[in-house]
């Protein structure tokens, strides 16, 4: 039986002259090809685009793309509370507790409140305490106005990561599906739709891991729906088709991953290790070696890296001499 992979972690904030949370999600698929595999579940989250969760001097609001000059960092206490858990975690979730002190629960919201809830969350996923972080996400969407429900949606999701983080996938469904109960904007935008569609993902593994794989299969259509060109949806929906034997899809779909994951990014591994899996299923061993190779050449030191020399060592295919990484997608079997 081929080893299961490592969890693997985004934990690279990026800066921005408005400070935006940050959300950690695990990324890429469980492959066994000798036995059935659970879509993973996230331990921490990539940094993604979600809404500023609390209005306010004090908010922590949305993540940019491209980092800039550093010194907007130290602009507000929340962008300090981060900072000082970046310097030593258990100070900075002490100092973040402390911030909380300040305010009590309860009452109109309250954005520093809210701010102090949030901070004290990243932390504490850092710390790997997710139930503690679950319910500073939980206090912190709490404090969010009435009048901008697509923040506290956004907190919501990641309170329900937290959750699913800890092991708990019902109370994480619970929440994704709370993040999802907002109705979307009459005309949403393309950002709109792919936070939602971000949330439909995370809800797909929650399902997996309750064993309702028609309904997680479901929630990975409606992914495609809202985000189409997001890859991780495409990767998870390859691997699900995958542990369903259907390989046509599995093929499909990492193929759609492929194509569409930036060179570069943390998914590409990931992706290269399910298309490896789904090429050996369908007796193309020379397309795994190329495709877990390719794992190789984006970091040969990665744990993804690890998972593909035990698959090719263990089915007998010794890396060749280094290749460039995969710019292409996987191989397909027609």
């Amino acid at each position: 039986m081929l080893l299961l992979p490592l969890a693997m972690f985004a934990a690279e904030p990026v800066q921005s002259a408005v400070e935006r949370p940050v959300v950690w999600r695990q990324v890429g698929p469980n492959p066994s090809p000798q036995a059935p595999s659970a879509l993973p579940i996230p331990r921490r989250k990539r940094v993604t685009e979600v809404p500023p969760p609390v209005p306010g001097a004090a908010q922590p609001a949305t993540q940019s793309a491209a980092p800039v000059a550093a010194p907007a960092r130290a602009t507000t206490r929340y962008s300090l509370c981060l900072a000082a858990g970046e310097k030593d975690l258990t100070a900075g979730i002490a100092a973040a507790r402390a911030w909380l002190a300040e305010s009590q629960p309860g009452g109109a919201p309250n954005p520093s409140r809210g701010a102090a809830a949030q901070c004290l969350g990243q932390l504490l996923v850092q710390q790997g305490d997710y139930t503690g972080a679950e319910a500073a996400f939980a206090e912190s969407a709490g404090q969010v106005p009435v009048t901008d429900l697509a923040a506290a949606a956004a907190l919501q999701a990641m309170a329900g990561n937290a959750a699913l983080a800890g092991g708990h996938a019902e109370g994480a469904l619970t929440w994704f599906d709370k993040a999802l109960s907002v109705a979307p904007a009459k005309a949403p935008t393309a950002e709109d739709n792919a936070a939602r569609g971000a949330v439909q993902i995370d809800r797909s593994r929650a399902l997996v891991a309750l064993d309702r794989l028609p309904e997680a299969s479901g929630a990975l259509e409606e992914a495609h729906r809202l985000a189409p060109n997001d890859p991780e949806g495409w990767l998870l929906s390859a691997t699900l088709a995958r542990r369903g034997k259907d390989m046509e899809r599995a093929q499909r779909d990492i193929e759609v991953a492929a194509s569409l994951d930036p060179r570069g990014s943390i998914l590409g591994p990931q992706i290269g290790l399910e298309a490896g899996v789904i090429a050996v299923l369908g007796g193309r061993d020379e397309a795994a070696r190329k495709s877990w190779e390719s794992v190789l050449a984006l970091g040969p030191e990665s744990a993804e890296a690890k998972t593909a020399r035990g698959y090719l060592d263990q089915l007998g295919l010794p890396a060749t001499t280094t290749p460039a990484p995969q710019t292409s997608p996987p191989e397909s079997p027609r």
